[in-house]
């Protein structure tokens, strides 16, 4: 039997990381593990314990990135050890851009019967501007005040470590299906 196929979609924040997960696991019958599904009601508790309003608060993030990542892919372990592949959506910065820390992610789904791809969504800074501010989301508030300046200083850059590149201008639909034809 062939392993499970874990797709590790990572992307700048308002890159489609979601909507593009959602369309290649309707198209593949993958289970959708979405980092923000799984643990934003929980950060949302931290948050207020901390009096933060912003999830890009440094404070919030020291606080639960560790057991935000951790709450994912133990879900994506489950799946795995039942035989049903996954696709994880979160920004997976570390993992895409230090080596060690994807040789890390990989053997871990590997142990749970996985084998895990890297999927990045390319953005062009002046799209996502445009998708951020569409979004207008509450969490995006601080980055809304000067979206030119916060799109500036993120790292858009591909990732480090071997990946299959989607564009995220197109379509979720053909984004999910270049995704499939690009891992087949």
């Amino acid at each position: 039997m062939e392993q499970p196929l874990v797709v590790v979609l990572t992307g700048a924040p308002a890159s489609g990381k979601s909507v593009t997960g959602a369309a290649y696991a309707r198209l593949t019958g993958a289970a959708l593990l979405d980092q923000d599904t799984l643990t934003n009601p929980l950060v949302d508790v931290v948050a207020g314990l901390l009096d933060v309003h912003d999830y890009a608060d440094p404070r919030l993030a020291a606080a639960t990135r560790d057991a935000r990542y951790e709450c994912l892919l133990r879900v994506a372990e489950d799946c795995l050890r039942v035989g049903v592949p996954v696709v994880l959506v979160a920004p997976f910065t570390t993992e895409r851009r230090d080596a060690a820390a994807w040789g890390r992610l990989a053997a871990r789904m590997a142990a749970a019967g996985g084998r895990a791809r890297l999927a990045w969504l390319r953005v062009a800074p002046d799209e996502l501007e445009r998708r951020l501010v569409g979004r207008g989301a509450a969490r995006d508030a601080a980055k809304l005040a000067d979206v030119r300046a916060w799109v500036a200083g993120l790292d858009l850059a591909a990732p480090a470590v071997p990946f299959v590149e989607v564009d995220a201008a197109a379509e979720p639909a053909e984004q999910a299906d270049a995704l499939r034809a690009a891992l087949a």
